[in-house]
């Protein structure tokens, strides 16, 4: 389905292309008018709050108090689709060509900086009987985490690797092992660590690969795996292979490891990649629900996890860490990397549908570092003992892979894809680059051990 036809026929229901569901047409009448009406009224007040420019339809009326430009090409289908389904109706409405912005994520930066205080608070207690709700069947049962995981990381691995770095690492680098001692504040539980910014650097051609990214994606494990202490004959658990670069590493050090996965692509492909490496005697993939490994009765040194906690799941966050604690060895070690978001904000979105849930991961929910430390502390005998707070190197590692993104847009349609995904794919790596970089959401490296060991 391309943007063309989206524009040519607005009322008209728009085609599925592969990896994004339908749209929901739009419908006329006097709830679509009204929910329009309310909707157009609340983005001019918040608006015109903001350190942005909205320049609206043919007219060019301008809003905002100047700063990062959007376009809002088509009003009404704009306030229709933002009245209808709040945020997911802002990025639909994106997803259609009825907005557009030159810098996207600079312009996304500016109100995700101010998410909590842009709808007045009676209406953010509403959000409850207004935001809709995850459907059940993207929940992550063990029934359903399959299909979720699917839905995302099964796409293509060749489309993958047209933007990702030589590691084949989906998760934020670390450009920068240099670090200040912070204070407890939000997102954190006590005093911890936080990376130093990097610095907004890399290749003049988009389409090369930028080595200092691999190097800082190797970076990112080798500190994940010395927090987890895995050196020569360490038992290692890895929960969520990716693209197996991980598990090369430790291994390399002399650890055997074993590795989970519920994508079938990322298991083929990180299986063909560590032998290559020959690593092939010293590392397992298997494509196993992480709630299954109890039932082994394998016990493990270091158990490593990167930015997986976050497909699980908050009705599964106990059984999560529970499983861990069952398969850790007595003076074992764990090390996580997770996308969290502030408690409040964790608390006033749970259980709600979101963007990205609709299009990009299904069933995935950010947790905030306090509940991690509340479910460990009251379900597990996991003690969070270090945190590594680093979400400006996020914010640089998704610009990156969206510059890159872009760049390859005749590689990505010689691939299958048409121009809708490339349009819901920006807007997703753009929207977290935001999310990032304004601190709305953070990444950490946390380490956990066991009390009095």
């Amino acid at each position: 389905m391309t943007l063309e036809k989206n524009r040519r026929d607005q009322g008209a229901p728009v085609a599925s292309t592969q990896g994004v569901p339908s749209l929901e047409p739009l419908r006329g009448g006097p709830r679509t008018a009204i929910s329009a009406a309310v909707a157009k009224r609340l983005f001019h007040a918040a608006v015109n709050r903001l350190d942005i420019t909205v320049v609206e339809g043919r007219s060019g009326s301008r809003l905002g108090q100047g700063g990062p430009t959007m376009h809002i090409h088509r009003p009404d289908e704009f306030y229709a689709r933002l009245g209808r389904d709040h945020l997911i109706g802002f990025g639909e409405a994106y997803m259609t060509g009825a907005w557009d912005a030159e810098d996207l994520a600079g312009f996304l930066t500016v109100p995700a900086a101010r998410i909590a205080t842009l709808i007045p608070e009676p209406l953010q207690r509403m959000r409850a009987f207004l935001a809709p709700r995850l459907p059940g069947h993207q929940r992550s049962t063990e029934a359903n985490s399959q299909a979720n995981i699917s839905h995302h990381y099964d796409l293509s691995n060749e489309m993958f690797e047209l933007f990702l770095d030589d590691t084949l690492s989906y998760s934020s680098a670390l450009f920068d092992t240099s670090s200040t001692l912070t204070t407890a504040g939000p997102g954190s539980v006590g005093d911890h660590l936080v990376a130093t910014p990097p610095e907004p650097t890399d290749s003049a051609d988009p389409v090369l690969h930028s080595p200092d990214l691999a190097e800082a994606q190797g970076r990112k494990i080798e500190r994940l795996l010395d927090e987890a202490g895995v050196t020569d004959g360490t038992r290692v658990l890895e929960i969520g292979t990716g693209w197996g670069e991980l598990a090369i590493r430790a291994a390399r050090r002399g650890a055997t490891v074993r590795t989970i996965t519920l994508s079938i692509e990322q298991l083929e492909l990180a299986e063909e990649r560590i032998a290559a490496a020959g690593f092939a005697d010293r590392v397992t993939v298997q494509l196993m629900d992480y709630r299954a490994l109890a039932a082994t009765g394998a016990t493990y040194d270091a158990v490593l996890s990167v930015e997986m906690i976050e497909a699980v799941g908050h009705e599964f966050w106990g059984t999560y860490f529970q499983t861990i604690d069952q398969v850790l060895a007595p003076g074992g070690r764990v090390a996580i990397q997770a996308i969290t978001m502030p408690h409040d904000r964790m608390l006033a979105t749970r259980d709600g549908q979101t963007w990205i849930n609709k299009y990009i991961f299904p069933g995935g929910f950010l947790p905030s570092v306090e509940v991690i430390d509340q479910i460990t502390r009251n379900e597990t005998t996991l003690r969070l003992t270090e945190q590594l707070e680093m979400g400006s190197h996020y914010a640089e590692t998704l610009r990156r892979w969206d510059r890159r993104f872009l760049s390859q847009r005749d590689a990505v349609h010689a691939l299958g894809f048409d121009d809708l995904f490339m349009r819901v794919w920006h807007f997703y790596l753009a929207y977290s680059q935001a999310g990032f970089a304004s601190g709305y959401i953070n990444v950490s490296q946390l380490t956990f051990t066991r009390e009095n060991t």
